[in-house]
């Protein structure tokens, strides 16, 4: 086997191709994370307060939905911070996985506290309470304030890890709610119409589900060891297909080793033998095109069939 190791030395075996390229967001997302986590605290306690005070469903539903977004970002956070430690004797991908649990979990919550909205908004539909539209209006100001900066704070970074694009979408979701909400306390205050606080408590339930749903179904796939969805996995076969020398390919196998991070394993039947460069240039061209970070390429020589029990994909 050969492994060739991107910024390691070489080991030469004989069949095999490991290459490594991490990608990791910068550094400065940890105090994004801090930050974040800070006035997002600060602001679901003072939305608790005020809420309860004004008999706001609207305020104190969205406080819930930000608690929820608080553990996120922890989780988040955490899983951001471990997904950064190197491999160990018994976690030899080191903790990588944690960042698609974390994604997991976070939709979860999200979905949890959609419940706990719809259920507390069908209830004041049928019992409405008066609103303090004023009390509504600032304090829902403030979260349009807050949540912009943490949805910013996360933007850079979305594109490339599905732990920040989740923070991201939630921040920016809830800086539109806020703004919903500041038109349900005008309203109110003109009109006097209390339904509309559970009527905005739905629509943001709606937003909350419309932003988890991706989350949750892209983190479950990632979580089931699913072909992440920025990889085309005929276009990868068929790459590997053309590179000369390659007679047949089989057991190709694509999965994210983190919410940043792509795996790749295949056999290539190679009769004429595939040299160190030629392995280079294979992982060198799998990373670029396709953003694999880890590629196991077995070449195999000759006519005789591996002895793995074939798992191709049909």
């Amino acid at each position: 086997m050969t492994h060739s190791h991107h910024d390691h030395a070489d080991h030469d075996h004989a069949g095999h191709s490991h290459g490594h390229s991490h990608s990791h967001a910068p550094a400065d997302f940890g105090r994004a994370f801090l930050i974040g986590i800070g006035l997002n605290t600060a602001f679901v306690i003072a939305e608790v307060i005020y809420g309860t005070i004004a008999k706001s469903l609207a305020l104190v539903a969205d406080a819930g939905h930000n608690a929820s977004d608080v553990l996120g970002l922890l989780l988040a956070w955490g899983a951001y911070l471990a997904a950064r430690r190197r491999p160990s004797q018994k976690h030899t991908y080191g903790l990588r996985r944690s960042s698609i649990l974390a994604s997991l979990t976070n939709a979860v919550l999200l979905l949890v506290a959609l419940g706990a909205i719809i259920w507390e908004a069908v209830h004041r539909f049928q019992q409405p309470a008066p609103v303090a539209g004023g009390t509504v209006i600032w304090v829902a100001t403030l979260g349009i304030v807050i949540n912009g900066i943490t949805a910013y704070l996360f933007a850079s970074g979305r594109k490339g890890d599905l732990n920040l694009r989740g923070a991201y979408q939630h921040m920016f979701a809830d800086a539109l709610v806020s703004a919903g909400v500041v038109v349900a306390g005008v309203v109110i205050l003109l009109t006097g119409w209390l339904w509309l606080d559970p009527l905005v408590s739905l629509v943001l339930a709606a937003v909350i589900l419309y932003g988890t749903w991706g989350l949750l179904r892209e983190s479950l796939d990632l979580a089931l060891d699913a072909v992440p969805e920025s990889v085309n996995l005929a276009e990868v076969k068929s790459f590997l297909s053309t590179q000369p020398g390659v007679e047949s390919i089989h057991d190709l196998h694509v999965w994210g080793m983190s919410t940043t991070e792509t795996a790749l394993t295949v056999h290539l039947v190679v009769p004429a033998g595939l040299d160190e460069g030629g392995l280079q240039h294979l992982r060198h061209e799998l990373h670029e095109q396709f953003g694999v970070e880890h590629a196991t390429v077995q070449v195999e020589q000759g006519r005789v069939p591996c002895n793995l029990i074939s798992d191709d994909v049909v």
